[in-house]
Formats: C-alpha cells, sequence, structure tokens
C-alpha cells in the first residue's frame, strides 16, 4: 500500500513538474497573462460562459492583483487543483464567489456564478431549478443567522452538511482531469 502511494505521488509530481516546463516555455518571463493562461487550459473565445469561469478563476490565483500569474501563483494554483484538500478547495470557491473581497458573499455574487456553473456544468444535468431558485436554496440552507450574507464559516459549514450545497459551492468541475488534459492542447 505505502508504494501504491508513493506511485500516485510521484505520478502527481511528474504531471506539476510537466507542468511547470510548460509555464516555463510559454511564460520565460515569470508571469502568465490571462490570454496565455486561456490559451494553456483550451477555452475558446467562442465561449462567453467558459470565458468568464476562467478569469474568474485566474484572478483567484493573481494574490497581488497585477494582472498576472507570477511562478508561486502559478505553483499555488496547480497544487490546490491537482492535490488541494477539500477545506483549501472551500476557502477557494469562497473566494471565487467573494467577488467584492469583503469576506461575505450577497446573492448577487452567489448568483454571478450560479448563472456561470448552471450554463456550464447543470445545462446538462438533470437539476430543473433556475439560477435564482437555486440561489435562494443556497442561502436558505447555509446563511445560517438569515442577515442575507454568507460568511466563510457558514460557507464551510453548510457546504459540509449538505450533499446538494456541497455540489454546488465547492466548485468542482474534474479541475486535475481538465488541467492535464488541456495542457497537452499547446502548439
Amino acid at each position: 500500500m505505502g508504494q501504491e502511494e508513493s506511485r500516485n505521488e510521484e505520478m502527481d509530481l511528474a504531471q506539476i513538474q510537466e507542468l511547470c516546463i510548460i509555464f516555463m516555455k510559454e511564460c520565460p518571463s515569470g508571469a502568465l497573462h490571462l490570454h496565455e493562461f486561456k490559451r494553456i487550459f483550451g477555452v475558446a473565445s467562442s465561449s462567453a460562459e467558459e470565458s468568464l469561469y476562467i478569469e474568474t478563476i485566474f484572478h483567484s490565483f493573481d494574490t497581488n492583483k497585477d494582472n498576472t500569474l507570477d511562478f508561486l501563483e502559478y505553483v499555488a494554483a496547480l497544487h490546490l487543483i491537482l492535490g488541494g484538500n477539500l477545506e483549501d478547495r472551500l476557502k477557494w470557491s469562497f473566494k471565487m464567489y467573494d467577488k467584492d473581497g469583503n469576506g461575505k458573499l450577497d446573492r448577487q455574487e452567489v448568483k454571478r456564478i450560479i448563472r456561470i456553473i448552471h450554463k456550464i456544468k447543470l445545462r446538462t444535468s438533470d437539476v430543473s431549478m433556475t439560477p435564482s431558485e437555486i440561489c435562494d436554496r443556497i442561502f436558505e440552507l447555509v446563511d445560517q443567522n438569515n442577515d442575507g450574507q454568507i460568511t466563510l464559516s457558514e460557507f464551510m459549514e453548510g457546504a459540509q452538511k449538505d450533499e446538494w450545497v456541497m455540489n454546488l459551492l465547492k466548485l468542482d468541475f474534474n479541475a486535475t482531469g481538465w488541467v492535464i488534459q488541456n495542457c497537452g492542447k499547446l502548439p
């Protein structure tokens, strides 16, 4: 069992090393810009939903807000996408929802991400709710003090106690598979 775990870790390290080589090849300056990020991950400019989603992801990893990802931000993003634990992924998801960065989610922020998810992910599922109905249900289940805002602790607790909420809030789109698949599409 220990050897099997070690092999899985080695595979993950090999994948991360490959992605780092791609970063250095694509960004010899050490700065990854949004248009390069979109190209690396195979986001077509014709898809407004995917484009908005990838922009949101990009900005969530741009911790110093300079509109580029440096190598450390890139590695942190890869670590989260390829091996982050549930708590880290939920904190990242909260950050993606929290557009104004005030540490609380209002209905507009939640509805914005739900609309994107609805167009990308839910259109192929059996969910019959509208983005507004989904947002209302999330607030009903997660906003414990009914103040119209969701704090990080409410977000974390709500996601962990309700599977439906978890599936929507953690923004898990099989990112590992997507990263590995799309990084191979570079010219």
